[in-house]
């Protein structure tokens, strides 16, 4: 199912449940009822638990978003290393530099077309992809310099693979969901409470107030849908994307 489907559904479905129960209760509402009346405290609670949780949400997005931001950024750091290697072996011979330089896009080529796939349905790292990076580092240690400007080449070349691989690593790490269960526990409850308080200040089926508690019901919707979105860097909608690898090796596109 399309996320924008799913928030959608999930806008449309809060906005009438809404106005369902604002609907409901005002029928249970006497006619004598002022509903100037209202206490001064339940306004000043349902202000101030609204500016809290709005904190809370916002925390939540930034943190989600900042995630997100942690993942591309390893993204770009793995597709460099994989970069420097594939650039840096031009002082080796031709049948070695062609052998690494294979490795390495054919690394890069699984990680692009199959493992992002499999990162978003299985919120981990493939073992096919962990042995390909296993082949490069091989390819890249096993051989033994010629002479002296091969060898100045030799240890940058290790230092660039050993990067690619904790970039993979930190990959993998992000490739699941990182907002933990309980705070997703305490956003819904927050939620509920805080769409649950504008009932307590007395809404009329006027026009005004119905289209007022529906747009912020559907906007409490949006903003969980939009963490719920982020939530997984590698897996939904407005994820970390494989660009990195794609500009810097153009050719496994073709």
């Amino acid at each position: 199912m399309s996320e924008w489907l799913v928030l959608s559904i999930a806008m449309a479905a809060a906005c009438a449940v809404v106005l369902t129960i604002v609907v409901i209760n005002n029928r249970r509402i006497p006619e004598d009822d002022d509903p100037s009346e209202t206490p001064d405290v339940i306004e000043y609670m349902t202000m101030m638990i609204g500016v809290i949780y709005a904190i809370v949400l916002g925390l939540a997005i930034a943190g989600v978003w900042e995630a997100r931001g942690a993942a591309q950024e390893t993204v770009r750091q793995e597709a460099q290393a994989m970069h420097e290697i594939s650039a840096r072996v031009e002082v080796y011979p031709q049948d070695v530099r062609s052998r690494i330089r294979a490795d390495v896009d054919a690394y890069v080529s699984y990680v692009v077309h199959d493992e992002w796939t499999y990162m978003s349905e299985h919120g981990e790292l493939s073992d096919e992809g962990t042995a390909l990076l296993e082949k490069v580092r091989r390819s890249v240690t096993d051989y033994q310099p010629a002479n002296d400007f091969e060898g100045q080449a030799y240890q940058p070349l290790v230092d660039q693979v050993g990067v690619a691989d904790d970039a993979r690593n930190a990959r993998g790490q992000s490739a699941g969901e990182t907002m933990p269960g309980v705070v997703w526990f305490g956003l819904i409850i927050g939620a509920l409470v805080t769409v649950g308080l504008i009932f307590t200040l007395q809404i009329r089926r006027t026009g005004r107030e119905l289209l007022l508690a529906g747009l912020f019901s559907v906007l409490i919707a949006f903003l969980l849908f939009l963490i719920w979105d982020f939530d997984a860097p590698f897996g939904r909608g407005i994820s970390a994307t494989a660009a990195p690898f794609t500009d810097l090796f153009p050719q496994i596109t073709r």
